[in-house]
């Protein structure tokens, strides 16, 4: 037996074959190779599996009775995002091509020998883990789009109320968020979908001049 790899033992891997002898096998072997592995012989089995515990990548047969390889990828994929490759006793081009169209990692024919599919599984979850940062990075970036059109437009009101420049509107934007420690697209927001706010905006940090010029 192979000595654990504590990086591997950290890795979820979910097995899903109705044949129970070959997810037996597959599972006891990668487990052995410093894997955490849950097994499941049904795709619906499989689901469950997957909304309690999600996995770091699932290896699924495709001929399956009920809910085959394909749909349950396609299911996992849209439901919990998760990664996975198909396994296959068949060497079936078309098998192939759903494979791709459903957006698997990868493609394994049966009999599978653990020390020649470690590689693959290595390579496949690297892939998932560059998937996953990028789809983190795209959220944040939508996040952000998204505050930085609030802002524009928030300057964009207060520049025509005030009959002040963008600098200038800006920053009388950025010292209300400070004053009231918030994110100054939190206040952008706010002054968007209130009225009543970009007239009180100035009473909150109104210019000491005008001030002492009203005090006058």
């Amino acid at each position: 037996m192979a000595a654990s790899d504590p990086a591997k033992s950290q890795r979820h891997i979910l097995v899903v074959d109705d044949d129970r002898l070959v997810l037996a096998a597959l599972s006891e072997g990668l487990r052995s190779a410093g894997y955490r592995v849950t097994g499941s012989a049904s795709g619906d089995d499989a689901l469950v599996i997957a909304e309690r515990d999600a996995p770091d990548l699932a290896l699924l047969d495709v001929r399956m009775p009920g809910m085959d390889g394909i749909e349950l990828g396609r299911r996992l994929r849209e439901q919990r995002g998760v990664p996975f490759l198909y396994l296959s006793a068949f060497g079936d081009l078309e098998v192939v091509k759903q494979a791709a169209e459903e957006g698997a990692l990868g493609y394994l024919v049966k009999p599978l020998d653990i020390q020649q599919i470690v590689p693959s599984i290595e390579a496949a979850l690297t892939r998932a883990a560059e998937i996953r940062k990028l789809r983190q990075s795209e959220d944040q970036l939508s996040t952000a789009l998204a505050g930085s059109r609030e802002i524009s437009m928030a300057v964009g009101l207060l520049m025509m109320r005030d009959r002040i420049n963008r600098e200038q509107a800006f920053d009388l934007l950025r010292g209300n968020a400070r004053s009231q420690r918030r994110p100054i697209a939190e206040v952008a927001g706010e002054l968007l979908g209130s009225a009543e706010n970009l007239y009180t905006i100035r009473k909150l940090k109104e210019p000491v001049r005008r001030r002492k010029r009203s005090e006058t």
